[in-house]
């Protein structure tokens, strides 16, 4: 009988300790009953989201061999940090060819000068021979006048009038001559002064050709846009690219850090922009990140892929879709550096 009362009391302690177990777990039910209700009240939440970065591929403006690469895989680098250097041979060479074509093109416009200046001498020249032939002429038509007089009279004899006549004749076309000569000069200095602006078009044209070559040169050297951290290196010296052709990736730090969060279309109705947002990562489940949303997406994340859905085409079921809304981080950079571009995140906004 001893023995049946012990166990009847070890029961009842059972029973107590099992009781008061139960209600300690239908108390923390109920507070995270009363949790989650008033989460599922008053907030929205996702765990479909991302934290984005501007990543930029480093392209190559010209062809060549790489020479020498001053960047490591996640290297941070500064705006205007040396990268890579292409060897700049040919195009040293293609500059110094465009040097020595303009330098002849402006060498055109001191000869043609030049050449004016010795037409004009020779217009200068012609236009005495046109007095001198002038006087020529005059003289040769008095003779001729006064022969004719004569041989009227019958004072000369009219071989003497006809070598007067010849005379005249050789005297005026020589005038003409000279005449024209002169008009020549001068229609020759105005093709060449007209040339002028063939010459001038020629120089502006080697100048732009130059300034190509030298932008060739310049594009040997390739350097950091902005602030920012390298990706990772596919590349090795002395490898021949094309223009045109990635090289590298680079994180800009400058743009800063924002998460795209991916809700469904039944939880944006209360979203307004700039409502305030809290943000855990699975990289960093304990702490929490600020941020403020800056823009709901214009159309669903299945209308922006390569061949949205078309509900016409097949049998319809309904699939809730989802509106991608991107959020600013607005903590400060030295908190943020923390994160990286494609880290899952939790996102949770309070509803307005």
């Amino acid at each position: 009988m001893k023995t049946k009362n012990n166990y009847t009391q070890t029961d009842q302690l059972i029973t107590k300790i099992t009781g008061w177990i139960a209600t300690v777990i239908a108390i923390g039910l109920a507070i995270w009953g009363g949790i989650f209700l008033y989460q599922l009240y008053n907030y929205e939440e996702t765990n479909d989201a991302q934290v984005e970065e501007y990543i930029n591929p480093i392209t190559s403006r010209v062809s060549g061999f790489i020479r020498e690469i001053r960047y490591e895989e996640n290297q941070e680098v500064k705006k205007g940090d040396t990268l890579l250097i292409i060897d700049n041979s040919e195009y040293k060479l293609q500059q110094e060819e465009g040097e020595a074509a303009l330098a002849n093109a402006e060498a055109q416009i001191s000869v043609m000068e030049s050449n004016i200046i010795t037409t004009s001498k020779v217009s200068e020249a012609s236009e005495s021979q046109i007095a001198s032939a002038k006087a020529k002429l005059l003289k040769q038509q008095q003779d001729y006048d006064r022969y004719s007089q004569l041989f009227k009279v019958e004072s000369a004899t009219r071989q003497q009038l006809e070598n007067s006549k010849a005379a005249l004749d050789v005297a005026t076309s020589e005038y003409q001559s000279a005449v024209e000569n002169y008009q020549a000069s001068l229609s020759k200095i105005n093709d060449i002064k007209a040339q002028k602006g063939v010459y001038n078009a020629e120089i502006k044209r080697r100048h732009a050709l130059l300034d190509r070559n030298k932008l060739d040169v310049g594009y040997t050297v390739i350097r950091a846009p902005y602030n920012g951290k390298m990706g990772r290196r596919t590349i090795q010296e002395g490898q021949l690219i094309q223009a045109g052709q990635t090289l590298a990736f680079i994180v800009d730090q400058e743009a800063g850090k924002w998460v795209i969060a991916n809700f469904k279309e039944t939880q944006i109705a209360h979203m307004p922009v700039n409502a305030e947002v809290e943000i855990t990562t699975d990289a960093f489940p304990d702490k929490i990140f600020k941020g403020a949303i800056v823009s709901l997406s214009p159309a669903t994340g299945a209308r922006f892929s390569l061949l949205p859905p078309d509900n016409s085409t097949g049998n319809f079921v309904k699939i809730v879709q989802r509106i991608p809304v991107k959020i600013k981080l607005t903590d400060s950079a030295a908190t943020l550096a923390q994160l990286r571009a494609g880290m899952n995140a939790n996102v949770k906004i309070k509803k307005d």
